[in-house]
């Protein structure tokens, strides 16, 4: 490197520890970045030297720019890798670092600044014979972009119309509208969520494209002129908006496509005099039409899966870039292998509407094997905070073909070991297993269509035999843990003088709750019973966290983890936890309402839409908390009025909190 010489890495996480690897390849110094919450993250550990930020709130951390280059300063770094989110499209944050004299790992100021807006961009994009898609960002003069004028613009757009945030992505300020009468209260609701999300309320309105797929085409230029693609990824797969499932190439684009694809993304490049790495996003139609989105003025999540059809390290290329090198490939040097797949690894509970989840990682092994990537920033131990986003690592599989892939990866995602923290790995699992995904037809409305609420509760919910299987691991867990505390024979584990009786328990395996008898006939033998079936088993024992189960000649292997009262297993690779209720006392849900409104994670309180004396409904909107970037509304579990409120805007709460009572009029709060 002519001019870099220490990079400091803006970021937390997997992207963190994945940029510091390439710098510590090339023989660069790293310097990394952490808040209080990440003092002993992975991240913090891999560099060079590590510099605090502050808090965890992000504000005062992460997207503190004087903080960060302040560590620069102090670290003697002289560039800075933003990684993505966070700081990576500021275009203040660009100009600061040049203004300190530091190499910014990214576009220039103007270009973030530009590309940043929806509204902006597009207005440049047709400027530029750029594809777009059709609708409303009052392009001429006096044109406005206030509600009535947004309502009058939709009904000559047509319906189905989506509502969109200049400002910020990630969904939000985002809506879908079908019905004319709908619209405005979509308009006010977008207008509210993008001003409190990005300090914008800024809209555009553009015709809904309905059965289309999200393709983005990865573009890279230099400070020499020169701009190339790296081919496309299909991001089809989402949730709100938000991508869960990413591949490379995309089933729907032949090499005709690509080449066409390919061509505007860099002729978008280039308009706006792009440099380093950047991803044009297009809807792609039915009909093989495709149209400008946005562009991304930074590195993707999902860049692995080109990575690894393309074999080359975008990260390299991003560096050598910023130190004023010429892209490393022309464009007729640029070939494809393979296909690869990524998935998003969260921690977030589908079969209870994707809520974050928070806690301690009691056990992290990623999976290993032909053709498989994993790239995470967390440890064993960690504690799994609410001040970030919730994606915990990414699991990544090439192969020469998409069915290999595709198999990898499900392989993969069934080896991983993650227990203490609820994740979305069995979520996961379905989607590369259903028919429509395997088959490449699906588009943005696979997760909505095929994986409605009901389905995702259904999703990981037990048999009768595994739940015979997990009421015997934790009895016979209990009886080697007692065995092991005696220093007594572990073959006597589970035996007692009343042997022939079975053992009632109930448990709780996090869908609901069972009642097992479990009655040990043998040293690792039992009969269990769960409602009217029963199943006779044998546990076997393999080594600390591991072990077999037979089961009518049927012999399975299974990990876990004991924390307290809980148990940790994986089986089939699907992860369950489940807890001895036997003894507990009634839950709130088997008492009347008390009227107590608890936080369901640890949060941060970003509205309050109620105060104390005010009348409410049963569902009434109260409190709405915010945890790794996702919004909750906290309704009154009752009719009645509001007697006690204990929180304010910006109060951090920890999960159980009671943030407000409901009593009936009349009744005063216990």
């Amino acid at each position: 490197m002519k001019r870099i010489h220490k990079v400091l890495v803006a970021n937390r996480g997997e992207i963190a520890v994945r940029v510091l690897r390439t710098c510590r390849r090339l023989g660069l110094r790293t310097v990394a970045v952490f808040s209080d919450a990440d003092r002993d993250a992975p991240h913090a550990r891999l560099a060079d030297e590590a510099v605090r930020l502050g808090p965890a709130p992000v504000r005062e951390s992460y997207l503190s720019i004087e903080r960060v280059l302040a560590a620069a300063k102090a670290s003697g770094a002289n560039a800075i890798h933003p990684g993505y989110g966070f700081l990576s499209e500021n275009e203040d944050f660009a100009r600061a670092c040049a203004e300190a004299g530091l190499v910014f790992i990214g576009p220039p100021a103007e270009a973030i600044e530009l590309m940043g807006n929806k509204r902006q961009a597009k207005l440049c994009m047709q400027a530029a014979d750029v594809p777009c898609i059709p609708g409303y960002e009052a392009a001429r003069p006096g044109e406005s972009l206030d509600d009535e004028a947004l309502v009058r613009e939709g009904q000559r757009i047509g319906f189905p119309v989506m509502v969109k945030a200049a400002a910020g992505g990630g969904g939000r300020g985002m809506r879908l509208v079908r019905e004319p009468g709908a619209l405005l209260d979509a308009i006010r609701s977008a207008r509210s969520e993008a001003t409190n999300a990005f300090g914008n309320g800024e809209l555009i309105l553009e015709r809904a494209i309905e059965g289309a797929r999200h393709v983005e085409v990865q573009v890279f230029a230099d400070a020499h002129g020169n701009a190339v693609h790296l081919g496309e990824r299909d991001c089809s797969i989402q949730r709100r908006h938000q991508k869960v499932v990413e591949e490379s190439p995309s089933p729907a684009v032949t090499a005709a496509l690509r080449e066409r694809m390919g061509a505007v993304a860099v002729q978008a490049a280039r308009a706006i005099g792009y440099r380093g790495a950047g991803t044009i996003e297009f809807l792609l139609a039915p009909n093989g039409d495709f149209f400008f989105m946005e562009m991304n003025t930074r590195l993707q999540v999902e860049h692995p899966v080109t990575e690894l059809v393309t074999g080359l390290d975008l990260v390299e290329w991003q560096l050598r870039v910023a130190d004023g090198d010429a892209l490393p490939l022309t464009q007729p040097e640029v070939t494809f292998r393979g296909h690869a797949i990524e998935v998003r690894l969260c921690a977030e509970d589908p079969a209870n509407g994707f809520l974050p989840q928070t806690g301690r990682l009691l056990s992290w092994v990623p999976p290993a094997g032909e053709g498989v990537r994993v790239d995470h920033g967390v440890r064993e131990g960690q504690d799994i905070t609410p001040f970030y986003d919730s994606m915990q690592a990414k699991l990544i599989a090439h192969g020469p073909d998409r069915e290999t892939a595709r198999e990898r990866l499900a392989a993969a995602l069934r080896e991983l070991t993650a227990f203490g923290v609820t994740t979305n790995g069995t979520f996961l699992q379905h989607i590369l297993a259903h028919e429509v995904f395997r088959s490449g037809r699906y588009d943005t409305g696979f997760v909505g269509a095929h994986m409605p609420p009901e389905t995702l509760r259904a999703q990981g919910q037990a048999s009768s035999e595994e739940q015979a299987v997990l009421a015997s691991l934790l009895f016979h867990d209990d009886a080697m843990a007692l065995a092991e505390r005696g220093g007594f024979d572990a073959t006597l584990a589970g035996w007692s003088s009343s042997q022939a009786l079975p053992v009632p328990i109930v448990l709780n395996d996090g869908a609901g709750e069972f009642r097992a008898s479990v009655r040990p006939v043998a040293p690792e033998q039992y009969e269990v019973r769960v409602g009217d079936a029963g199943v006779t088993l044998a546990l076997r024992w393999l080594s600390a966290g591991s072990a077999e189960v037979e089961v009518a000649g049927r012999r399975r292997a299974l990990r876990y983890r004991r924390a307290g009262g809980t148990l940790w297993c994986s089986l089939d690779g699907v992860t369950r936890h489940l807890r001895d209720v036997s003894f507990r006392p009634p839950s709130e849900r088997e008492r009347a309402s008390d009227g107590r409104l608890r936080a369901p994670m640890d949060g941060r309180i970003i509205r309050v839409s109620a105060e104390v004396g005010a009348t409410v409904k049963r569902g009434d909107v109260l409190v709405v908390l915010e945890a790794m970037k996702m919004e909750s509304s906290l309704v009154a579990p009752t009719d009645g009025v509001v007697t006690a409120l204990n929180v304010t805007v910006g109060a951090q709460v920890p999960a159980r909190h009671v943030v407000a009572v409901v009593s009936p009029e009349g009744n005063e709060a216990a």
